[in-house]
């Protein structure tokens, strides 16, 4: 398995004698979910977000301890005659699923301990590959009222790819930037879906009983995609992965059987203003970022032959030279080289990367040369 991160380049699509039809666009299908997703081309989708059905398996209201109801999830579609019946339809839909994503495509699909093992189980069955089990933990869960469990405090999401061949994407570099530079965690602490981002119905009630937050699914969406990737929900509800993909500058494809849910959910995300392009760019490591030579910087004029750099703390001097290399002068003797040989000779060391040990004098600071090579490469991205 492969895995593509953040700033490579585009994937190459393999190459087929069969052509790839393209699938609908920011768009909500009303109907079946099985039978919608049968109608997608194959191989049409880059990204999945399933919030399905949880068989929550309850066989009486729930009450407070005041007797009151709690508006728990009682309705039809998460109601199944058996445990063979939610495998049956959890198979089908996710083979469905399968179908339609592209070979290098992955899937998060979220669920309680009411679902998530029996999902898991037949991910594997079917070919998936899982990657990570993610944990969502909730900052204000809802309370365990008969005091006879732990409160269910958490939900797990799956994130799969299509295969294990998959060269999926995987945004590690861009996670962990903002991450303070820490790796990204498997356990994500996000709140509940709560005030004016929750959707009310015309008396005031909330109007789907298990909207998920739009943090929590742009953190799926910004982790396994780019901009102008093709995200497909097919259980769409209150349009909560459409939201978080238009925000992100994403296409999405949304399936919903429910009319009155579909139609808020266009409603929804017709209000949404996609991000400036710059914010959505996608993050380019050093590694990957184009090469830029030295000399490159003295032809353009961002650094003069006869400029001086020193290290940090203006201790060393060196010398540019007119063709791009640097000149060190060690009492009568003077070595030339590049800027990272004549960095690691000027610390005695076998390497040294020129671009961050070398530094110039801008008005009364001393900057890296990086920042130099930095306005090139951006100036190549414009163009």
């Amino acid at each position: 398995m492969t895995v593509v991160r953040s700033g490579a380049s585009r994937r190459t699509p393999r190459s087929s004698s069969k052509p790839q039809l393209s699938a609908p666009v920011d768009r909500v299908l009303v109907g079946d979910c099985v039978e919608t997703l049968a109608t997608l081309p194959e191989s049409s989708v880059d990204l999945v977000f399933a919030d399905p059905p949880y068989n929550l398996q309850l066989q009486n209201e729930l009450k407070r301890p005041d007797d009151s109801k709690v508006d728990a999830v009682d309705d039809e579609w998460d109601q199944f005659a058996s445990f063979a019946a939610y495998d049956e339809f959890t198979r089908a839909w996710l083979a469905a699923c399968r179908r339609a994503m592209k070979p290098d495509a992955t899937i998060w699909v979220i669920g309680s301990y009411h679902n998530i093992f029996r999902v898991g189980t037949i991910l594997q069955d079917l070919g998936f590959w899982i990657l990570n089990d993610v944990v969502w933990r909730k900052t204000n869960p809802m309370p365990n009222f008969r005091g006879r469990r732990f409160t269910n405090a958490h939900e797990t999401l799956i994130w799969a790819a299509r295969e294990r061949s998959s060269r999926y994407t995987f945004n590690y570099e861009a996670l962990k930037a903002g991450n303070d530079d820490l790796q990204m965690r498997s356990d994500w602490t996000i709140p509940l879906c709560t005030g004016e981002e929750r959707l009310k119905d015309g008396s005031g009630r909330k109007l789907h009983p298990t909207q998920k937050p739009e943090a929590l699914v742009a953190r799926a969406i910004l982790a396994a995609s780019r901009p102008g990737d093709l995200v497909l929900d097919p259980f769409f509800g209150t349009g909560t992965t459409g939201a978080a993909a238009k925000r992100l500058g994403r296409h999405y494809l949304g399936i919903e059987r429910d009319k009155t849910y579909a139609s808020r959910a266009l409603m929804r995300i017709d209000a949404i203003e996609p991000l400036p392009s710059p914010s959505i760019a996608p993050f380019v490591t050093a590694r990957e970022a184009p090469r830029v030579a030295f000399n490159s910087l003295v032809e353009r004029g961002l650094v003069k032959a006869g400029t001086r750099l020193t290290d940090s703390k203006g201790r060393v001097k060196a010398i540019v030279r007119a063709d791009g290399s640097i000149a060190l002068r060690n009492g009568k003797d003077e070595s030339v080289g590049s800027i990272h040989r004549i960095g690691a000779l000027a610390q005695g060391l076998e390497a040294c990367n020129g671009w961050t040990y070398w530094h110039f004098e801008d008005g009364a600071k001393r900057q890296p040369i990086d920042s130099l090579r930095a306005k090139v490469r951006a100036e190549m991205a414009a163009t």
